[in-house]
This record gives C-alpha cells, sequence and structure tokens, in this order.
C-alpha cells in the first residue's frame, strides 16, 4: 500500500492538467503519511504541460484589462500562480519528512483548495475565449521552492509567508480594476481565492512559528536572516493589514513590514 506522501509525489509529478488535478482529488487523507525520507522522483518534478511558455517576469507583455485579451492575460497569470500552488503545496509534503501527521494534512488541504482555485480561473478564461498556456507565464514561485527545497523553515518563511502572503495585498487593488473593467465574475473569484488564501498563509505561519518553537529560535529574528540568506524579494506596500492580521502576522511583523 502506498502513503500519502507518496501520492503527494505521484499527483505532483503529473504533467497533465485533467489528469493532476484528478490526482490532487484522489488524495486518500487516511492513507498511512509515510515517516521516512523518500528518494527524487525518476521524472521531473512538478510535471508540466508543454505549455505555457515560461519566461523571466519582465518579458511579459503588459495589457489593458478594457479588452478582452487584456483581462484573459490577467486571469492566465492567476490561474499559472494558483497552478504552482497546487504544487507548492503536494511537494512540502512529499519533501519534508518526520513532521507530525497534521501537517501533511494541512497542506494537502490546501492543495485541494488552490486546485479549485485554478479550475474557477480556468473557467473564466475559458468564457473569455482562452485556455491555459495561450499565454506566456514566469516561474518566480517554483524557483522560490528550488531555492528552499532543504530547509523546511525557509520553504515555510519564503513561500507563505512572503511571496503568497503578497497575494493578499495585490487582490483588493486588482479587484478594483476589474471591477472598472466590468468584469465581475473575476472580481467574486478573486473574493473566494482572497478568503482561502488567508487561511493558507495562515498555516504557512502557524508552521513557522511551530517549528521555530520546537528548534528553540526566535520567529521573527530567523524569519530576517532567512529573508537575507536567500534573497528574498524586497516588499513594498501598499499592504493588506487586515488580512495580514487575520492570516497571523503580529503588529511587530507589521510594522516592520511598513518600515520596510
Amino acid at each position: 500500500m502506498t502513503c500519502l506522501r507518496l501520492a503527494a509525489r505521484a499527483a505532483l509529478s503529473q504533467a497533465g492538467l485533467a489528469d493532476k488535478l484528478a490526482a490532487v482529488a484522489a488524495l486518500d487523507l487516511t492513507l498511512p503519511v509515510g515517516a521516512e525520507p523518500l528518494s527524487p522522483c525518476a521524472g521531473p518534478l512538478p510535471g508540466r504541460p508543454a505549455h505555457p511558455l515560461l519566461v523571466p517576469p519582465g518579458q511579459l507583455p503588459k495589457r489593458s484589462l478594457h479588452s478582452v485579451a487584456g483581462r484573459a492575460a490577467l486571469i492566465h497569470a492567476l490561474a499559472h500562480i494558483e497552478l504552482n500552488a497546487i504544487d507548492l503545496a503536494l511537494d512540502i509534503v512529499w519533501r519534508f519528512p518526520g513532521l507530525p501527521e497534521a501537517f501533511y494534512h494541512d497542506w494537502l488541504s490546501v492543495a485541494v483548495e488552490e486546485a479549485g482555485h485554478f479550475q474557477l480561473l480556468h473557467a473564466h478564461l475559458n468564457s473569455l475565449g482562452y485556455q491555459y498556456g495561450d499565454f506566456p507565464a514566469h516561474n518566480g514561485l517554483w524557483d522560490m521552492a528550488e531555492k528552499t527545497a532543504d530547509d523546511i523553515l525557509a520553504r515555510l518563511a519564503l513561500v507563505p509567508r512572503t511571496l503568497e502572503a503578497r497575494g493578499l495585498d495585490v487582490s483588493p487593488p486588482l479587484q478594483d480594476k476589474l471591477r472598472q473593467a466590468g468584469d465581475h465574475a473575476a472580481v467574486a473569484i478573486l473574493e473566494v481565492i482572497l478568503r482561502d488564501e488567508i487561511g493558507h498563509v495562515a498555516l504557512g505561519n502557524r508552521w513557522f512559528h511551530t517549528l521555530c518553537a520546537a528548534r528553540g529560535l526566535d520567529p521573527a529574528a530567523h524569519y530576517r536572516q532567512l529573508c537575507h540568506d536567500y534573497h528574498a524579494p524586497r516588499l513594498r506596500g501598499p499592504f493588506n493589514l487586515p488580512a495580514r492580521r487575520l492570516a497571523g502576522f503580529d503588529e511587530a511583523e507589521l510594522a516592520a513590514l511598513e518600515a520596510g
């Protein structure tokens, strides 16, 4: 019988969108987690479809949201982020052994919710006349996953607590722009995503603090050190402070964030 972490790795390895989504939906939380380190997968991780073309962020063209193609390009970019988020949740499950069972169940629940986000965005993209893969995309989220592949605290600090938390900040102004462009369906989808992402970032915060405490580390000081060591991007405001508070950031962290 397979274990839950092997099942997560198998889902991560799926290149086809339908296959990956089906594998995530089929994850059986009643399986034993599997405590032992797992050897690398024979195939590439994550499995990815042939398209979209991945380019540096600066090479992505800027388009007006007042055109259908411009809104489609934005929805495509968001769908790409959510596909990466599925992979990140699956990767943290299989890659890091020896953690409490609740850790693995938490992140697999995140994978399921991220799959739901992708499906919402892809359906909306289809309604605009486009498919996932029709626009180029960048690989920034997964690049940070590779950099933090050997340190669970670095992964938690720099993916959910830094890069994914940035989504909390950009969602309200993005919703405003889409509302002005008349795309109320996209606004409603982003509202669902924002609600769920607050919970995902909160999990990152909770597990970062839990594991820092288990290792006798000061979370704030260790976070600053990890940002330095891994060259984390400097975050600029405006910040969604209410959402960040709901996601578990304390007032000292928020003050430091605003101070730059």
